[in-house]
């Protein structure tokens, strides 16, 4: 629970990315297994607290994980690339969007490049990726 709490005091430092042009906020989703083991989607908490206070959409279903991969701690960049490469489908309208991609962390940058794709394929006109923290590749 109070990890969940701290969702809302981090999501202030998002805040200052100026998100002028952008349609709709979306968090890079978990899988089902991996929320349900979490109890929570860490990218959601942070895209609820800015939506609110951006006064953007939040597009919370239309990127979905579809393959439970292996957690990427300890994989090389391009162990990630391929663990993720088709682990997410878009299935919402994002056709002529600017989308504001949600995650907590980004190491190599696999996952969002990952999902970034998916949203392209399905019309997105521009995705944009913030994240809370960049950590270096392991």
């Amino acid at each position: 629970m109070g990890i969940r709490r701290l969702s809302g005091p981090l999501s202030e430092f998002l805040l200052f990315h100026d998100a002028e042009g952008i349609d709709a906020v979306v968090p890079v989703p978990l899988s089902p297994r991996s929320l349900k083991n979490r109890g929570f989607n860490q990218a959601l908490l942070l895209s609820r607290h800015l939506s609110k206070k951006k006064k953007i959409p939040l597009l919370m279903d239309v990127l979905i994980k579809i393959l439970d991969t292996p957690s990427q701690v300890g994989l090389s960049a391009k162990e990630r690339a391929v663990n993720v490469k088709k682990a997410f489908a878009c299935t919402g309208r994002v056709s002529g969007m600017n989308v504001l991609l949600i995650d907590d962390v980004m190491t190599t940058g696999a996952t969002v490049n990952s999902c970034s794709r998916q949203l392209l394929r399905a019309g997105a006109e521009s995705v944009h990726v913030l994240t809370l923290a960049r950590a270096g590749e392991i």
